[in-house]
């Protein structure tokens, strides 16, 4: 499919608002060594620069089973509202309608933030997608569709994809795949270089200032013999610790026309955004938005799924129109993905049960957005996956066009094992 809009022509790189400047650390990993630098610091000596060939991935993984079929209803299909009476979306032109966005699939009104980006051609969706594991387990899929891998036993499953991704290439800074998350995200499993934090802002060593100093000298000097992988990790750790503590993320502001909501999500998605404008070297960042496991009372346009879906919409919309505005989007690739979609007939408790089928989202300036891709199965009972809406569409030909186009990934067969990619044109 054409790209509905030429990139070039609608947007110009803007400058970044603030000087660049050198990040003075020569003696960082000293004992009780000092750093002196400005509250906000825009940009330090790890970066990767705008001269980089791979973008920066930003995963952000919709936890708990996302209802796809609330977020694009396919109001062209007269089973959707066959099977869904009370939750199904109401057309376009009708009151709490959807949102027209080729004649056959809509988007729900709660999700109206995200037509900026969908109507300037950098954001698509991708329906009846996901991972082909017959599973239904949010623990299973959830460590598969990190893991890049299907059909096999998640015991066996021992890195994530964006991990083996990185191992393809060396990295530029301490911290190769930052996760806003108190734990580290299976994703980046398998690679040194990887780590969560919770709150990056004002992220420092942690424990009583008091004894700060001295308790760093001292695992300063454990680690220092160290020998490899350990020593490196401690090193690289301690890097990153300089690094974030001097950089004022609660600062940072948009330089769009809309603000970040000031809400866990919304503050989670700023931080991403400002530590790509302070071009730390990461090339991947991975944040979670979860509760999505509506079983009952789902409130699709009024309720539980359309305040979770308003705020994601206005967080996303902010993060789009930041990097837009600052000349970032052109290096940024950012995906959406769930474990998995949900039953297509609704339950008796006016939610929905685990399903199969799903959508997921890209969005950047190298995307082919503007469009649904979908190879539409019907949701006619004799269509259905046991129940479920069927998966057309690997997500790992998504994930591995991405991969190859965009991040640089030179080996395939290695970052999605036993799977062979057929790319459905989502990348420019």
């Amino acid at each position: 499919m054409d790209h509905p809009q030429d990139h070039d022509e609608r947007r110009s790189a803007h400058g970044s608002d603030l000087s660049r400047r050198q990040f003075l650390s020569t003696s960082s990993l000293a004992a009780g060594a000092a750093i002196s630098a400005p509250a906000w610091m825009p940009r330090v000596a790890f970066g990767r620069g705008s001269g980089s060939s791979r973008d920066i991935l930003v995963h952000v993984f919709l936890r708990g089973g996302m209802d796809g079929l609330s977020l694009i209803p396919p109001y062209g299909d007269p089973e959707y509202y066959v099977a869904r009476p009370n939750l199904a979306v109401r057309p376009p032109g009708q009151a709490d309608g959807a949102i027209d966005l080729d004649g056959f699939f809509g988007l729900n009104p709660n999700a109206q933030p995200l037509m900026q980006a969908y109507g300037n051609g950098d954001l698509a969706f991708v329906h009846a997608s996901g991972l082909p594991d017959p599973s239904r387990s949010h623990f299973d899929m959830q460590k598969l569709v990190e893991g890049g891998t299907a059909n096999v036993h998640p015991g066996s499953v021992t890195d994530g994809w964006v991990a083996r991704h990185m191992s393809g290439h060396a990295g530029t800074g301490p911290a190769r795949g930052i996760a806003i998350a108190p734990v580290l995200p299976f994703l980046f499993t398998g690679i040194q270089g990887t780590i969560p934090i919770s709150k990056p802002s004002g992220f420092e060593f942690p424990g009583r200032p008091a004894t700060r100093r001295a308790r760093r000298a001292l695992l300063e000097a454990i680690y220092a013999d160290a020998v490899p992988p350990l020593g490196d990790s401690a090193e690289s750790t301690f890097e990153v610790i300089d690094v974030l503590s001097n950089l004022d993320l609660d600062s940072y502001t948009s330089a769009g026309s809309v603000p970040y909501p000031n809400t866990p999500f919304g503050n989670r998605m700023r931080s991403v955004a400002g530590l790509i404008h302070a071009d730390v070297g990461a090339e991947a960042f991975a944040l979670d938005l979860g509760e999505w496991d509506d079983h009952s009372a789902q409130g699709v346009v009024h309720g539980r799924f359309a305040t979770r879906l308003g705020a994601l919409s206005r967080s996303v919309e902010a993060f789009y129109l930041d990097l837009l505005a600052r000349g970032y989007l052109d290096r940024v690739t950012t995906v959406f993905v769930t474990e998995f979609g949900r039953r297509v007939e609704e339950n008796v408790s006016n939610g929905t049960d685990h399903g199969h089928g799903s959508v997921m989202f890209a969005l950047g300036g190298h995307v082919n957005g503007g469009q649904v891709y979908a190879n539409w199965p019907g949701l006619a009972p004799a269509n259905l996956d046991l129940g479920d809406l069927e998966i057309t569409i690997d997500m790992r030909d998504v994930l591995g066009e991405i991969a190859l186009e965009r991040l640089g990934s030179a080996n395939l067969d290695r970052v999605f094992p036993a799977h062979t990619l057929t790319p459905i044109g989502i990348t420019s």
